[in-house]
């Protein structure tokens, strides 16, 4: 891991128990874990929380962990995927060294632990349909019955078993089961499926194999393979636990390692299901996977987002037991923590009014002394361009401003950032009465934004000079859902927002930004954190995407809706 997370990790349910382990001499005190994606998608902000997790834990008692692809279904699976796991988890820091595997790496021995499955009276190859199998399976409240194939003789499965492997049925014609209970109150020990029919090639193994494993049987053989001494697995997987231990203590494996169960990071306004994001992809709501909205590793990356706020963030809502809904407001707190540390500062207009300054020399121009970053002494300062024309924030000047509207109107005086004190004079409207200039008047005795006569002014603004200005355009993104809960609608889209995201152009740049590179993370000042855009933006066209803004604008909207929630609550009662 390249940078670690500002505090040491809180001494959660999980590091306590292999504390334990660990103490206990167990696995000769050596702590072992993988991270093991299915590379049939991106990776998103949930599987970051899995990944800083099994890499942090390694690393904090002394381990290693491996990156495990757990790549069982030909099907939905591609190279592309699992390229991306790869880029995302080096992203955030983490490494695996030369610990890269794959299930399909141990195909051979996990066929070989079926068939010794069978040769126990383990395993049975059944013959019912799908469908037949699920209701064969009975439900929560009713026991299942017996598949009538459950006693083949071990001679007549390993035959069919055989006969499967070497591409003799059709798909679903015959499965591999353990055979277990029928009648247990767990379903997933009522005989699961271990192994399917599929003629598919694999984007590893080709054609090599037509039988693959079902990920419950492919799992714990493949820790113990690896020697993981630590399965770390969202709570889903707390009900496939029974049937994780029972598999390996049938078989003659290298090592029983333990499975632990966390909740899964569910976030406000934002949903992580892979279906659901699909379909965001598909019917255009976004443009991609790496959209800057999306929750994605890839689309967190483009926005802007950081490994470190990230890696911080996974830190700061800790692992629990029990699942939760943990605040967007916390991860983009996490965000401008870091990048208020090292994003440099630069001025940007991102809705110009042009203001000329009339007592200014026509021609002439200097230049000002600007702080790269107060927070960093060391990043310096840099020069920015003044001259008689210049933009400042339309929404920085109002006509007629209420009475707590400190910043520019006629007659008022205030402050342009590292420049000089200005005073409007004049206001120029166009035809239609929209304002399209104002004529100031500047005190040159300001210089570097204080008065000799220690007068002082209500409010500082932003400028860039309109003669040395680069053009941008900006993405302004907000939240993608308008409600704080979106995966618990009926339908999930019924909640996007549909101002999720506002280009402006014709944006003016200080001349500095001019050779941004893509990528590149800064704070343009009053307004928020901005990354060039790593697709679009280039020095003859900048693009530059809102990261997050300087504050928490939808603060004040989750503290209603927590109200509304409190006091519809108190009425129910």
């Amino acid at each position: 891991m390249n940078e670690t997370a500002d505090k040491k990790p809180k001494l959660d349910f999980i590091r306590e128990r292999i504390t334990q382990d660990v103490q206990g001499g167990k696995n000769a005190g050596r702590v072992i874990t993988r991270f093991p994606p299915e590379p049939n998608g991106y990776l998103h902000i949930g599987h970051a929380k899995s990944i800083c997790l099994n890499f942090g834990v390694a690393q904090e008692f002394g381990g290693r962990c491996n990156l495990r692809f757990d790549d069982t279904n030909p099907i939905t699976e591609e190279a592309k995927y699992a390229r991306s796991i790869r880029e995302d988890v080096h992203w955030l820091g983490f490494d695996w060294e030369d610990r890269l595997y794959h299930a399909s790496d141990y195909f051979g021995q996990l066929y070989r632990y079926a068939e010794e499955l069978i040769g126990k009276g383990k395993a049975y190859v059944c013959s019912l349909t799908g469908e037949e199998i699920r209701h064969y399976r009975g439900t929560l409240s009713e026991p299942g019955r017996n598949s009538p194939y459950r006693d083949r003789s071990v001679q007549e499965n390993l035959d069919l078993f055989r006969r499967m492997k070497a591409g003799e049925f059709e798909e679903g014609a015959h499965v591999l089961r353990a055979k277990i209970d029928m009648a247990s109150p767990n379903l997933n020990m009522r005989d699961p499926v271990l192994y399917r029919i599929l003629h598919e090639s694999h984007h590893r193994t080709a054609g090599a194999w037509c039988i693959y494993p079902m990920y419950d049987f492919a799992h714990g053989q493949s820790d113990a393979i690896e020697g993981i001494t630590h399965s770390l697995c969202t709570l889903e997987f707390e009900d496939h636990r029974p049937l994780y231990d029972w598999i390996l203590d049938q078989l003659d494996v290298p090592c029983h390692p333990q499975q632990i169960e966390f909740a899964r990071l569910n976030l406000t306004f934002t949903i992580t299901s892979k279906r659901k994001l699909k379909l965001l992809v598909e019917e255009g709501h976004v443009s991609g996977w790496d959209d800057p909205r999306m929750p994605t590793i890839r689309g967190l990356r483009r926005r802007g987002c950081t490994p470190r706020a990230i890696r911080n963030f996974c830190e700061r809502i800790g692992v629990a037991k029990r699942d939760s809904l943990h605040e967007m407001a916390l991860l983009e707190y996490s965000l401008r923590e870091d990048l208020n540390q090292r994003a440099p500062r630069y001025m940007a207009v991102l809705k110009p009014l042009k203001v000329v300054l009339t007592n200014y020399p026509q021609g002439e121009s200097e230049e000002l002394e600007a702080i790269n970053n107060p927070e960093d002494e060391s990043a310096g300062t840099r020069m920015v361009p003044f001259s008689r024309v210049l933009y400042i924030e339309r929404d920085d000047f109002m006509e007629d401003p209420p009475k707590k509207f400190f910043r520019l109107a006629p007659g008022r005086e205030v402050r342009l950032r590292y420049a000089y004190f200005i005073t409007c004079r004049e206001v120029v409207k166009d035809d239609s009465g929209e304002v399209v200039e104002l004529r100031c008047s500047y005190d040159p005795d300001t210089r570097g934004g204080s008065a000799p006569d220690g007068r002082r002014v209500k409010a500082t603004l932003h400028w860039v000079s309109a003669q040395h200005a680069v053009p941008a355009s900006v993405r302004l993104y907000d939240r993608l859902f308008e409600k704080p809960n979106p995966a618990a609608a009926e339908d999930f889209r019924e909640s996007l927002n549909p101002n999720s995201l506002q280009v402006l152009q014709g944006c003016r740049l200080e001349p500095a930004l001019a050779q941004a590179s893509p990528s590149q993370t800064v704070q343009f000042e009053r307004l928020g954190y901005f990354v060039a855009d790593s697709l679009d933006s280039s020095p003859e066209n900048l693009v530059f995407n809102r990261t997050v803004t300087l504050r928490d604008t939808w603060a004040k909207v989750e503290k209603h809706l927590r109200h509304q929630a409190s006091q519809s609550k108190r009425k129910k009662r």
